[in-house]
């Protein structure tokens, strides 16, 4: 029987089974309701042994706490306020039971269904921020959930249903094009992606509000010029341009307004504008002009010859043992001064001479911070040689004068070409089904889209290569076998990851390496914009740990080599990796006639639909020419033929012994170190590509 009771007469029994933080009940949010709509279900008490009258909750704590909240904020009189409340006399273990079944047969309303009730209500009041306040949550979320109810209908209906996760679904709704949604949707439903593969296929159609380029054109142009914004409410500061064209377009006329005006002003051949900090890949097939410093004049000879004479001063009074800290740290200092004005002296930009400026060039640069800017370098269409030369300039002048020097250096220049050389290797041969050898270049190509599996599989595992990266550098230190790399030079360090040495150049293309690439898009490339290695490592250091980790697993992935060098064994620790991720190497790669059966002898694939479907399958390709086998077991093993159930399952599960991953760690091994396996299995991101079909 339901009755009232006094709210300053309840307290929360010990064997109330809620025994989460207050912050994380969300007491507020059921404050809140609670406030609007007062207590809409009864709490289940038993009476207290002292003092009498009193009552102890035992199922009903998150509203009890909500209650003693109002109370304390003053909202509500503690000794006048009444909570209906159903009174159970039992001993202890049938109380908590109780609590515990109750708590236990509770039902969470879905992210959907949140969804269409926030929809509902804005539609019932248009009022945001009240529907926020009455329900304890915050503006945002509300809108959030506006937003996942205004998903395309396809995606909103597998929300629903559970078939996609709330992560997911918010990908998807980081647009409001329900256009771009379904188109991503039709291509992604299937192939069980992350939803960071999802708002990164998303974005690539989009500009960051933060991008150079919509820095550069500023919000106001795009706007008028007829471009969009689309708020991305579930990540902060993330905004998208959805008409990336206009702002490029709008980036371009500015830029070569600019590009125009300086070229005019300075007199060169050219200046070409581009997007980006860094003239790398723009400058490829050009040359980098070599610019000589300018001549020191008679006055900067002398005043070098100044500066060493006082620093030989500095150095022999530091000897005198009775000088004070005071007076040592005076000398110092004087003496950084020193040193900097000469390294000012002996490092002077470059004069580019008035001659040189109709054959040289340069490029207009767009910072990280959207300013335009002119980089330093100059380029030419044909390699330019500067040639200096010594000589009294009084020489070179037909009025004798010095200038501001005597004796200095003067330069030419001469145009040449050069071309660079090519090199070509060779590997040995791999064996096919059948005992038949393949060529080196498939055995090659085999090993490298062999490894960009690997390499996608581990972009799913950030912790896992962190622990392979680890394993790499530590191992290495103890059980060296190449000598230091450069880095020992650049930056302190013989750590490195640099892009694996492939045996041969362009390979077919595969699922594996375009999901590598489209991760590599999706990355946080801002601090590479930086000039110096240092104000790259402070750029990088401000990323959020899920970036870096990003970047971890991409420049691990990426590292992996092919093979063992000009050998054909498999890699051990690769195959524990593969082992680890479970990959399926089948789901990644299927045998093609460019990839695979056009490369191998018709005996070799004779042999191997021998061991596919037996004899009967073998005869049925037996009297075809090579290529019309080869276009037939391209159908077969992609699933396409219309063959017996098991041959088909067979040839789905096929792929050449160079593509699998043995791992051959011994059971007892396994043992010893636990059941680390399947705990690192069971950390695999359901929504990982590893399992998707191909």
């Amino acid at each position: 029987m339901i009755q009232t009771v006094k709210l300053s007469k309840l307290r929360l029994s010990p064997i109330n089974v809620r025994r989460l933080p207050e912050e994380k009940l969300q007491i507020p949010q059921m404050a809140a309701d609670i406030e609007a709509r007062g207590v809409l279900q009864n709490l289940l008490v038993t009476p207290a042994k002292k003092p009498r009258g009193t009552f102890e909750v035992f199922d009903g704590g998150r509203r009890l706490r909500a209650l003693q909240r109002l109370a304390s904020a003053g909202t509500i009189n503690a000794d006048g306020y009444d909570v209906p409340v159903m009174v159970l006399q039992a001993d202890e273990a049938t109380l908590s039971e109780t609590s515990t079944a109750t708590n236990f047969q509770q039902l969470k309303m879905t992210p959907a269904e949140e969804c269409r009730a926030f929809q509902h209500f804005i539609g019932t009041s248009g009022d945001i921020d009240a529907v926020a306040k009455r329900f304890g949550v915050t503006r945002r979320f509300v809108e959030g959930r506006l937003r996942l109810a205004s998903l395309a209908e396809p995606i909103f209906e597998a929300l629903s249903a559970g078939e996609i996760t709330i992560d997911v679904a918010k990908a998807y709704a980081s647009t409001e094009n329900q256009e771009k949604q379904l188109l991503v949707w039709t291509s992604y439903q299937n192939n069980h992606v992350n939803a960071d593969t999802i708002r990164r296929v998303i974005a690539n159609e989009t500009l960051k509000a933060n991008d150079p380029i919509a820095i550069l054109v500023g919000e106001p142009r795009y706007i008028v010029a007829g471009g969009k914004v689309d708020g991305d409410l579930f990540t902060d500061g993330n905004d998208r341009w959805v008409n990336p064209e206009i702002a490029h377009r709008l980036a371009g006329e500015i830029m070569e307004a600019e590009a125009k005006r300086i070229g005019e002003e300075m007199g060169l051949a050219w200046i070409r504008p581009i997007a980006s900090n860094y003239a790398h890949n723009a400058a490829h097939g050009l040359y980098r002009v070599i610019l000589q410093p300018p001549a020191l004049t008679d006055e900067l000879v002398i005043r070098l010859q100044q500066i060493d004479q006082r620093r030989g001063e500095i150095e022999a009074d530091l000897q005198d043992e009775t000088l004070s800290a005071d007076a040592i740290k005076q000398l110092d200092q004087e003496d950084d001064r020193l040193l900097a004005d000469a390294g000012e002296i002996k490092n002077r930009a470059p004069v580019l001479p008035d001659e040189l400026r109709p054959h040289v060039g340069a490029f207009l640069l767009l910072t990280p911070q959207g300013e335009m800017r002119l980089d330093t370098q100059f380029y030419s269409e044909q390699q330019i040689l500067i040639e200096e030369q010594t000589g009294n300039a009084s020489e070179d002048r037909p009025d004798g004068e010095h200038g501001e020097g005597g004796d200095r250096s003067t330069s030419r220049f001469r145009i040449g070409d050069s071309e660079p050389p090519r090199e070509s290797k060779h590997r040995p041969e791999a064996v096919a089904p059948g005992g038949k050898p393949l060529s080196a270049r498939l055995y090659d190509e085999l090993a490298m889209q062999r490894r960009d599996i690997l390499a996608s599989s581990l972009l799913a595992q950030p912790a896992l290569a962190l622990d392979y990266a680890l394993f790499v550098m530590i191992d290495s230190r103890s059980y060296p076998w190449s000598p230091a790399s450069d880095n020992a030079v650049k930056y302190g360090t013989t750590l490195g990851a640099s892009r694996p040495q492939d045996p041969v150049g362009d390979v077919p293309a595969s699922r594996a390496r375009d999901y590598l690439a489209e991760a590599h898009e999706g990355l946080d490339a801002a601090w590479t914009e930086h000039e110096s290695e240092v104000d790259r490592f402070e750029a990088f250091r401000a990323l959020d740990d899920d970036s870096k980790a990003n970047w971890l697993a991409y420049i691990v992935a990426t590292s992996l080599q092919a093979k063992h060098g000009i050998s054909n064994e498999h890699i051990p620790l690769q195959n524990r990796l593969a082992s680890i991720l479970e990959v399926d190497v089948a789901s990644w790669w299927r045998p093609t006639s460019d990839n695979f059966f056009d490369r191998v002898n018709k005996g070799s694939i004779l042999s191997l639909l021998n061991d596919i479907g037996g004899g009967l399958l073998t005869s049925r390709h037996a009297s075809l020419k090579k290529t019309e086998i080869s276009e037939s077991c391209q159908k077969l093993f992609a699933g396409d033929a219309i063959v017996e159930p098991e041959i088909k399952a067979a040839a789905l599960a096929w792929v050449p012994n160079a593509m699998r991953f043995s791992d051959i760690l011994a059971d007892d091994t396994l043992e010893a170190f636990g059941d680390a396996d399947d705990a690192e299995a069971d950390d695999v991101d359901a929504d990982s590509p590893i399992a998707a079909d191909a």
